[in-house]
């Protein structure tokens, strides 16, 4: 029988921690932005939106998580494989799920293992994408 090592969950603390690096990221950017971090279950672990954020930030920086999180990718990497030509096109309406193909969503991972994403809106989606990028690398 194979056993596998646990690897720690996705804490508060971490969420926390995304939170603020992705925060600082768009700050020294200029960009007012909201930022989702999930847990490896979906359940929402940590929100917060600047106070000049465009409000529909909320939901897009929720839905880039839960996309990159569902399908363990960045969304960055996944917005051609939903164009018409693309062959993930019919995805986005086949299924009843929160899904967004914009870059801005990035899964987090700890020992090889996902354990969470983490969504940033507000901005463009390439500087949403860096934003959540040095989230996820300051938390590792």
């Amino acid at each position: 029988m194979s056993t596998t090592t646990p690897v720690a969950p996705l804490t508060t603390q971490d969420a926390e921690a995304l939170v603020t690096a992705a925060r600082r990221a768009a700050d020294a950017a200029g960009v007012t932005v909201s930022v989702t971090v999930l847990d490896a279950g979906g359940h929402l672990l940590a929100f917060r939106r600047d106070d000049r954020a465009v409000l529909i930030s909320g939901e897009t920086s929720t839905r880039k998580a839960y996309t990159a999180l569902q399908l363990d990718a960045p969304t960055a990497d996944l917005v051609d494989l939903v164009k018409p030509e693309g062959p993930f096109h019919s995805l986005p309406t086949a299924l009843d799920k929160p899904l967004l193909f914009i870059a801005g969503g990035v899964p987090v991972h700890r020992d090889g293992r996902l354990i969470g994403a983490v969504g940033v809106g507000g901005g463009a989606p390439e500087q949403d994408h860096g934003f959540a990028v040095a989230a996820v690398e300051r938390l590792s």
